[in-house]
């Protein structure tokens, strides 16, 4: 079987993170502004490829001033770095729908080497004849080892953000004729 080309559907598709706040709860946000393609070639996983591209000022936690402050130079630094991507290096099959796609993820400016773990979740038609499919994966990712290094200490011991980011993408794409 060929190769098969999917775009991204933004309107379908959602990149979700979180992180402890204060070491007692847990703040998600997600990114509003995303583009994508996959590569996928069901034979031979191994010629499988993924290219995402995420605008860094879409980030939303539904809270304004912490927005500002994740596009700001203590985080995200969206004025010198305004997206975020991740270009696949490896796809393996891991059995059934089961994937794991390894690339390269930049983050203001630093790259790093990062795994996902998904599934893809099948194919069906749109009830304007497009062809869709579905994609799922999840990984965690160390804020620091992408220079994302600003936090306080709290007064009671600890610090107000976590260490520990979880990534979840729920992606639906388009077949490219």
């Amino acid at each position: 079987m060929a190769q098969t080309t999917w775009q991204f559907d933004p309107a379908h598709t959602l990149i979700e993170f979180s992180a402890k706040h204060m070491m007692i709860s847990t703040v998600k946000g997600r990114f509003a502004g995303v583009t994508g393609t996959i590569t996928d070639d069901d034979a031979n996983p191994a010629n499988s490829s993924v290219k995402v591209e995420i605008d860094a000022n879409s980030v939303d936690t539904r809270d304004e001033k912490r927005d500002a402050h994740l596009r700001s130079a203590d985080f995200l630094d969206v004025e010198n770095h305004p997206a975020i991507t991740f270009v696949s290096t490896n796809v393996t099959s891991l059995g059934g729908e089961r994937l794991r796609l390894t690339g390269d993820l930049t983050i203001r400016g630093t790259t790093r080497q990062i795994t996902f773990e998904g599934t893809r979740n099948g194919t069906n038609k749109t009830p304007w004849g497009s062809e869709v499919a579905g994609f799922s994966a999840d990984t965690s990712i160390n804020r620091k080892d992408f220079n994302l290094v600003w936090n306080v200490a709290l007064e009671t011991g600890g610090i107000l953000v976590g260490d520990t980011v979880k990534i979840s993408l729920e992606v639906e794409a388009i077949k490219q004729s």
